[in-house]
């Protein structure tokens, strides 16, 4: 018994095999899946795989990350087999100008197929956070390696209140999401990931035309939230997000000016209750 590899049963292994089978076919987006039982960091993984030439479509899938990170260098950690820890490889077409939406759209796809899978109100905060109320259920981290993007996910499952590594995290089962079966989740994230990211290059990565931009705008937690963002250089902003523009960028009215953020660190603020 000690040699099973189901050492806690309800978290049991995904199959390489049968995500393969189920999400690998001939002119479809994902080219391979790699399901690894440990490693430092799956966006390192494939940061490696494209050095040595790997195609577009790869995908590892770790059990247990022990050097995953998060935004501007924050370590992102949970015990093996509780979460969804995945990176994608992608080499996009579109204009770099329009690339800053592919956090974004896996972002979105992410949430969509949370929300339909797992029955939870998911909803996004930018520009990579996937939360239910206030608490953070995924992140999402992209990296450019050449012309090719690799993009991150770490999703809690079946972590318990104990497990969290910060209050303001969450898991699904903490949520008593319908589903808390990682295999199901992970397929159709794949899926929503592979709809969208077909439009959005059709579209030529016009994020208006082929509807990425509203489908993100409906299920945004932070448009029409006032917003303090810390931006590069220890600057703050305060002022109500007012939209997601073409580019990905985070509209935020300020003092009767709008600013365009590429990047920064979103925080909600409450509103004031007497």
């Amino acid at each position: 018994m000690l040699d099973s590899p189901f050492t806690d049963l309800d978290r049991p292994p995904l199959s390489e095999a049968a995500l393969t089978r189920a999400l690998v076919r001939p002119g479809g987006l994902w080219s391979g899946i790699s399901v690894v039982d440990r490693t430092g960091s799956t966006n390192a993984d494939l940061a490696q795989a494209v050095r040595d030439g790997a195609r577009q479509g790869a995908v590892v899938v770790a059990e247990s990350q022990f050097a995953g990170r998060g935004r501007l260098g924050r370590v992102w950690s949970a015990p093996p087999r509780s979460g969804l820890t995945f990176s994608v490889l992608l080499r996009p077409d579109p204009p770099l100008s329009t690339q800053g939406w592919l956090p974004l759209l896996v972002g979105l796809a992410v949430a969509s197929a949370v929300r339909r899978i797992a029955e939870v109100d998911v909803r996004l905060k930018w520009p990579n956070d996937l939360l239910i109320g206030e608490r953070k259920l995924a992140g999402v981290l992209a990296e450019r390696i050449d012309s090719a993007v690799i993009v991150g996910v770490g999703l809690n499952v079946s972590v318990r209140p104990e497990e969290l590594p910060v209050e303001t995290a969450t898991s699904l089962a903490i949520e008593k999401a319908a589903c808390v079966d990682r295999d199901p989740i992970l397929r159709a994230a794949l899926r929503e990931i592979e709809t969208h990211y077909r439009e959005w290059s059709e579209a030529d990565g016009d994020a208006e035309a082929c509807g990425l931009r509203a489908a993100y705008l409906a299920i945004s937690a932070t448009v029409g939230r006032e917003v303090r963002v810390e931006l590069p250089g220890e600057r703050v902003l305060t002022g109500t997000a007012t939209g997601v523009d073409r580019a990905g960028h985070l509209l935020v009215g300020s003092k009767g000016e709008e600013h365009t953020l590429s990047a920064g660190d979103v925080v909600h603020v409450r509103p004031h209750t007497s």
